[in-house]
């Protein structure tokens, strides 16, 4: 019985550790060639090594798959462009992307300085930019020579991007752009045989465990829900054939809960036909207010 994933070729940015080692390594047992991007930084982003991303190509090849290591920067435009090719160029050919690739700054937003505030916005929405465009590139070339792609992009945004998260208002205002990259991208590259979903992971990770450390906890016997592995399986069918008809969402992922969350939508509304006066919509807002169901609260907020 062929695997969900048999043949096809993937790139997994941020690949090394994690979450995205996770991924690797479950799309790898699924049958994918992997491409296993990650260029070794710390948890703030400073530093590099490929130790990381070969260690997990030698885990991949002990046990039967295939898998390469790069270590190129996936927000440096050349270098994105370097990762793709060498995907095509050792496999044949490009069957997905899963941008996962990220670090954060912690800094409350009246503290936050320029350069933080570039470095996240840098690696997490500029990353997801620079990969998928070069792949989707690829796919179009394929489409327009009467090939049939099938390209997936898996994008990862994050709680933080959907509701908010004291404390990261970068690292949150980068999520939620990639929510709405995921939707544009839906919604262009359809005609090339190419999807786009993302997905918010709630898991144990570098990121995680020591802000959120009682949640992220292991438990001493049991489901460990906060696995990172537990987001993975979720990877591999959105990155097979058999997602096809699955684009443009986003899944809230923890443990053996998969959500599917909702995009924006209009909610109660009054209209008057004319402008406004401003005296006027104090109390039109707040019975829109009262109307309108109750928000998820920011992450940290009191």
């Amino acid at each position: 019985m062929a695997r969900l994933c048999e043949e096809r070729v993937v790139i997994v940015t941020g690949a090394g550790r994690g979450i995205g080692r996770e991924h690797a390594l479950a799309l790898a047992a699924a049958g994918a060639r992997v491409v296993v991007n990650d260029i070794g930084t710390a948890l703030n982003g400073e530093g590099a090594s490929q130790t990381p991303a070969e260690e997990v190509v030698a885990e991949i090849v002990a046990a039967g798959g295939q898998a390469i290591a790069n270590a190129d920067d996936i927000a440096d435009w050349a270098g994105s462009e370097r990762l793709v090719q060498q995907a095509i160029a050792t496999f044949g050919r490009l069957d997905a992307v899963v941008n996962n690739a990220g670090f954060v700054r912690d800094r409350m937003f009246v503290s936050a300085s320029e350069e933080e505030w570039d470095a996240v916005v840098r690696v997490h929405m500029k990353g997801h930019f620079c990969v998928a465009r070069h792949a989707a590139a690829h796919w179009r070339d394929a489409a327009k020579a009467g090939a049939n792609p099938s390209g997936r992009i898996i994008n990862t945004s994050s709680g933080a991007g959907i509701w908010g998260s004291v404390g990261q208002a970068a690292y949150s205002a980068a999520k939620a752009g990639i929510a709405a990259l995921t939707m544009v991208q839906s919604a262009e590259l359809g005609r090339y045989g190419a999807t786009s979903n993302a997905i918010a992971p709630i898991a144990r990770t570098r990121m995680t465990e020591g802000v959120f450390s009682g949640m992220m906890a292991r438990p001493e016997d049991g489901f460990d829900a906060m696995h990172p592995g537990n987001v993975s399986p979720l990877i591999v069918w959105l990155a097979s054939e058999a997602s096809a008809h699955c684009t443009g969402r986003i899944f809230e992922v923890t443990g053996g809960r998969v959500t599917l969350l909702g995009g924006m939508t209009r909610g109660p509304e009054r209209d008057i036909a004319q402008r406004w006066e401003p005296a006027d919509l104090g109390a039109a807002v707040t019975e829109l207010l009262a109307e309108q169901p109750a928000q998820v609260p920011v992450y940290g907020a009191k």
